[in-house]
């Protein structure tokens, strides 16, 4: 009887409020995630992604720009800003390996950053373009074994301006998964946040070669 009771109370009381939105341009820095491509496809390809044609070749890829808090990130946002058009996530194909990847982080993270698509898209360019890659990962020949914090150091070797705090090493199923760079709002290199800093736990990761 106290259950129905109270249940009684919450419906003649009203509808709850809605849950709180995040708000497009209020974060404190951005994460660029850099996905080793060759995992992903040995793990998800179904034979239709074009990055993972054989003879693509393709290293690193982009797998999104994240604004981020100091602790968690907004996501979903709801923006006035214009969209990007078919076009322009098509164009994203060469750095992110598809535009409906490009559209769906769009989505998911750029509406939140307080941009219009075609500038999100055009932030994340720039991003890339401050990130040197490691040229031993640039057109890796056959697969490796390597301890992540080799894979940090080499980024550290040829990204000075970047430190430990500010690079991490994700993994899934005993292969890399990520690289994860932190950035501020204008795209210089800073520390993450401790709940971005999480590095793989694993002594040593397979990286498969680029095919």
């Amino acid at each position: 009887m106290r259950t129905l009771a109270l249940l009684s109370a919450t419906l003649l009381a009203g509808p709850l409020p809605a849950a709180a939105q995040d708000t497009p341009g209020d974060f404190e820095y951005y994460v660029l995630s850099l996905s080793w491509s060759p995992s992903w496809c040995a793990a998800e390809d179904d034979g239709t992604a074009d990055q993972c044609r054989p003879g693509v070749r393709r290293g690193f890829v982009v797998h999104g720009l994240w604004p981020q808090y100091e602790q968690g990130w907004p996501s979903d946002c709801r923006t006035e800003a214009r969209d990007p058009t078919r076009g322009d996530s098509a164009e994203m194909a060469d750095l992110m390996g598809s535009g409906g990847l490009a559209w769906y982080q769009w989505k998911k993270h750029g509406r939140c950053s307080g941009l219009s698509g075609r500038d999100y898209y055009s932030l994340m360019r720039e991003a890339v373009s401050r990130v040197a890659i490691p040229p031993a990962y640039a057109r890796l020949p056959r697969d490796l074994n390597v301890p992540p914090g080799a894979i940090e150091a080499a980024f550290l070797a040829v990204n000075p301006d970047m430190t430990r705090e500010g690079v991490t090493i994700t993994c899934d199923a005993g292969a890399v998964e990520e690289v994860r760079i932190c950035l501020t709002r204008d795209l210089r290199p800073r520390d993450c946040a401790p709940d971005a800093r999480r590095d793989c736990g694993a002594r040593v990761l397979r990286m498969p070669q680029v095919e």
